[in-house]
């Protein structure tokens, strides 16, 4: 579970709730493909946009629809209360493992970070995953924040931001031998991998897990060669991901491909506009998805 291509699924969601017919096809998807995990509720998959009743919803549809895969929950919220719900609702759910981030609205110290995940590692039966991602969740983690938190226990794996790559080796010396390291950043994965860390965080692999699980096979296997040469083949999407962000683009991806209807993002967030839609779709024929019957709706 903690090591090859952990992919993260979007869940569509509409005015009505979650759409859980689209939502266990595209998690569905995942476990044919034979992903090593999936992760469900992370930031792709809308979480911080559900309340407390849908995600414990989307946490059940995606164990039930996984079948043999381990599922990852997603539990950040503002307050610990809330989060320590996620918890219990994602356990009772069935999952193998939880994502924990650290959303704030008021600057954090240190101190009431490391408190967070005190407090939660005290509920927990299962490993937890540490999310640091400054770019959603506003909260810096230093080597010497992680380090505390990593000697917590059920702490098994950090999922570290694209920019903290050059930071493995640093980390690795510190943390216990428990815990790994995974990297996040479709574009920079390959140089994660290939520097040391054990599992990919994949936004690309919660769409297209094929070409995820190829990318991520080729770095774990030191094909270095390989695993470049996939990563440059999907430079039109990176520049996507740049202008837009990965989010409304795979939205967009899912809608062209047939495997979700509009709307499936939460309001106010909103789909791309034409223009974007447009550069969806030369990118889509570009990389030869668009008529690639693996990536179509079952």
């Amino acid at each position: 579970m903690f090591t090859g291509l952990s992919a993260f699924p979007l869940t569509p969601v509409t005015d009505d709730g979650i759409d859980e017919a689209a939502y266990e096809r595209l998690v569905g998807r995942l476990a044919e493909a034979g992903v090593d995990s999936i992760c469900a509720l992370g930031s792709t998959g809308s979480y911080a946009y559900l309340d407390r009743e849908e995600r414990a919803r989307a946490a059940r549809l995606a164990v039930r629809g996984a079948g043999s895969v381990p599922v990852i929950v997603g539990v950040g919220a503002l307050r610990t209360r809330e989060v320590l719900g996620h918890v219990e609702d994602a356990q009772e759910a069935g999952a193998a493992a939880v994502l924990v981030p650290t959303m704030t609205y008021q600057p954090l110290t240190d101190d009431e970070v490391f408190g967070l995940y005190e407090e939660v590692t005290a509920q927990l039966s299962v490993p937890l995953i540490v999310y640091d991602n400054p770019g959603t969740t506003h909260v810096e983690f230093t080597d010497e924040l992680h380090t505390r938190i990593a000697r917590l226990p059920r702490v098994t794996s950090i999922k570290i931001p694209p920019g903290a790559r050059d930071r493995i080796a640093g980390l690795r010396s510190l943390i216990p031998d428990t815990v790994n390291l995974g990297i996040s950043g479709d574009a920079v994965a390959v140089e994660g991998l290939l520097a040391g860390c054990e599992v990919w965080y994949s936004v690309l692999g919660g769409l297209f897990p094929q070409t995820a699980l190829a990318l991520t096979r080729a770095a774990t296997a030191g094909d270095a060669e390989r695993a470049r040469a996939l990563t440059a083949e999907l430079d039109p999407l990176w520049e996507l991901y740049a202008r837009y962000g990965s989010y409304r683009v795979m939205s967009a991806m899912a809608v062209e491909l047939g495997l979700l209807a509009e709307p499936n993002l939460p309001r106010p967030v909103r789909p791309l506009g034409q223009e974007g839609r447009e550069a969806v779709v030369r990118v889509l024929k570009t990389i030869d998805w668009l008529d690639d019957p693996a990536n179509r709706s079952r």
